[in-house]
């Protein structure tokens, strides 16, 4: 295996730039990306890296989430709007993660300490305006469809889809980056449930009623504790880079009892879910995941090495699409 050393220019004008960093006495123009770095993967493997493929089922679950609930509901199915309304919605995440990996290089949240998945801005597999280029790239495929989506949903989803583009940028780039705040898991309960679900369950019926609320905020809870597993692996980096996460602010043992409340509201979401309606009881098949979120729970809790953390990461994904899996077949068992 050929080692290479790669250099970056992230001056003070580009971190700035991207990240509203103003320069400092002593700002280096170059920052070393990793000083022996292994050979670039191929083209596809770069870019499969970039777009953080194990996190995209985040977006799939309330898309499928919200299109059986809208089933069950309704009794009716709009294919072709269900596929735009996916594609869009793993579009934007998409683009959300590569616009992530960019600034992140940039403004020196990532570097060669890194304990995480690859980046491959900051691997130097990819420059950062390539990965600038491919992050419009999908907030662009997104945008078109929602043009589609738009002639079905009118102006409520103009408004969602106008907020959804700008919160993916949002989260690493601007003034006040979320992700370097402690509104991160805010923001995915909000987008990655309660928007993602009802904007879906819209579409597919014309009105949002209180179960897909319910729903959105049970799909919304597991994903924003991938988020708070992630932040909890990378407190000490991400201290050292200026962040202030929640992981950050309520330290280890808070991140412990946050990350259980997370997953229990989850769970009482469905309960409620599955009393609001007679047509709605097969919800209550979602709870058959208590174990497994019970084992994710104590995999969090005993995480001491970036590896076990990482590990429970996996499991804390896994919940929630084991989550939307079951719930899912519970509605439509019910419903048929």
């Amino acid at each position: 295996m050929t080692l290479v050393s790669t250099a970056r220019y992230t001056g003070p004008i580009l971190q700035y730039k991207y990240h509203r960093r103003r320069p400092q006495p002593g700002d280096s123009m170059m920052v070393m990306v990793d000083a022996m770095t292994p050979e670039k993967p191929s083209p596809f493997a770069i870019w499969w890296y970039a777009i953080r493929p194990r996190t995209l089922a985040l977006s799939v679950s309330p898309v499928v989430a919200g299109l059986t609930l809208a089933w069950a509901e309704n009794g009716d199915f709009h294919l072709l709007l269900a596929l735009v309304t996916l594609i869009s919605a793993v579009a934007i995440q998409i683009g959300t993660n590569l616009n992530n990996d960019a600034v992140d290089a940039l403004n020196g949240t990532d570097d060669s300490g890194r304990i995480g998945p690859p980046r491959v801005t900051q691997k130097g597999w990819a420059t950062a305006r390539e990965v600038f280029h491919a992050t419009h790239l999908a907030f662009f495929i997104a945008a078109l469809g929602g043009l589609y989506l738009i002639q079905a949903g009118g102006i409520p989803i103009l408004i969602v889809g106008i907020l959804s583009l700008i919160a993916g940028y949002a989260y690493s780039s601007g003034p006040w980056p979320i992700s370097r705040s402690p509104w991160g898991e805010a923001f995915v309960i909000t987008f990655f449930g309660l928007v993602a679900v009802d904007g879906t369950f819209y579409l597919q019926t014309g009105f949002i009623d209180v179960p897909a609320i319910l729903l959105g905020v049970a799909i919304g809870l597991p994903a924003a504790a991938v988020l708070l597993v992630n932040n909890t692996r990378d407190r000490e980096s991400d201290t050292l880079a200026g962040r202030q996460t929640l992981a950050i602010r309520v330290g280890p043992l808070g991140a412990g009892r946050l990350y259980g409340r997370l997953l229990a509201a989850s769970f009482v979401m469905i309960t409620l879910l599955a009393l609001v309606g007679e047509h709605l009881t097969g919800a209550l098949l979602g709870l058959i995941c208590i174990p497994l979120a019970w084992k994710a729970h104590l995999a969090f809790r005993n995480a001491t090495t970036p590896a076990d953390f990482n590990g429970c990461l996996g499991q804390t994904a896994s919940v929630q699409a084991a989550l939307c899996l079951t719930v899912s077949l519970g509605l439509i068992f019910t419903a048929a």
